[in-house]
């Protein structure tokens, strides 16, 4: 298992406390408040990644038509 949000969930269901998390990954304590949450609503499958967060909001057609008018 990989990833932040999956080993601070291993940690939650351990019942780390949420500052010792976020010393332990070195991430911020706001972000481990925010994953715990997750976590309590929706279990590991919560913590898991939805995929980039800046992903393209044109289609491959329409960045096409874009490219050529430059």
């Amino acid at each position: 298992m990989t990833g932040f949000r999956l080993q601070a969930g291993q940690r939650f269901a351990a019942g780390e406390k949420t500052a010792v998390i976020a010393k332990g990954l070195r991430v911020s304590l706001r972000s481990v408040e925010r994953w715990r949450r997750a976590w309590r609503e929706g279990g590991m499958e919560a913590l898991r990644s939805a995929g980039p967060a800046n992903s393209p909001t044109i289609t491959d057609a329409q960045f096409t038509v874009l490219e050529e008018e430059l």
